[in-house]
């Protein structure tokens, strides 16, 4: 059989926490993970251009490498492009990411809610209606960070961020309300997960913490057919920068995660 790829697309090294969950569902596929850096970050983006971007690279992307499925991990071009993208590639599966505002219905006991994204992905009326939809009994505040995306980035990189950035930037999050707490907050952006350990020991209390990454592999692993696409043993993972431009701190991190750099 031919070994077609999964391919994961992210405006950077966010989206490696969907590959990780991915790779324990599917250890036998073969993955091509592309990181959009030249455009990093989406949520500076106005959306018309990031749009048009988003579904030119998808254009180049699927000729070459011909993938059996597309799965983007990112909320923010996700909530903009997918209903688009499936319009423009209708004999293609893409999976997309939006906000976890469902489950983080169901699961709060205080009735308040945080979600915590990239100004692009707050703006979107995609996540206002997920919130009309799924979540309005609830109090739901949207914070959007400008900074959050950049600081995991730098994390992964360097093993290093600023604790009282971090918290900064999740402190919006916090609500007191009538003798109640939020008591989750959704992480909606892929990059975020990155840095829960260093937002739970810098949080004024502690909260749920809702990282998507599992339900989104989980989704992909369902829309595959029945058969096995066993990856050829001289298959690699591969990782391509748009930029065309790779540190060694980068490829050390994707080494990391199975990825060889494209071009290394």
């Amino acid at each position: 059989m031919t070994d077609r790829p999964i391919l994961m697309f992210d405006s950077g090294i966010g989206g490696l926490t969907v590959l990780r969950e991915a790779r324990v569902l599917m250890p036998d596929r073969r993955f091509v993970y592309v990181a959009d850096d030249a455009a990093f970050p989406y949520g500076n983006w106005e959306e018309p251009a990031l749009k048009q971007r988003i579904l030119g690279l998808f254009d180049e992307l699927l000729e070459r490498f011909k993938p059996e499925l597309s799965v983007i991990p990112c909320n923010t071009a996700s909530t903009l492009v997918i209903e688009a993208i499936r319009e423009r590639f209708p004999d293609h599966p893409f999976v997309g990411t939006v906000p976890a505002i469902k489950p983080a219905a169901e699961r709060t006991c205080s009735g308040l809610v945080s979600v915590l994204a990239t100004p692009g992905t707050v703006k979107r009326q995609y996540t206002r209606d997920l919130i009309t939809q799924w979540a309005s009994k609830c109090h739901v505040r949207l914070v959007g960070s400008h900074r959050l995306a950049a600081l995991a980035e730098t994390y992964m990189r360097e093993g290093f961020v600023d604790e009282q950035a971090v918290a900064e930037e999740i402190a919006p999050c916090f609500v007191e309300q009538d003798g109640r707490r939020t008591d989750i907050v959704v992480l909606a952006c892929t990059h975020y997960p990155f840095l829960v350990n260093r937002m739970r020991k810098t949080a004024p209390w502690p909260v749920d913490w809702i990282d998507p990454a599992e339900a989104i592999a989980r989704r992909a692993l369902s829309l595959l057919d029945g058969s096995r696409e066993w990856r050829d043993d001289a298959g690699r993972d591969i990782a391509v920068f748009t930029s065309k431009r790779t540190d060694f701190a980068t490829r050390r991190l994707m080494q990391g995660f199975g990825l060889t750099v494209e071009g290394t």
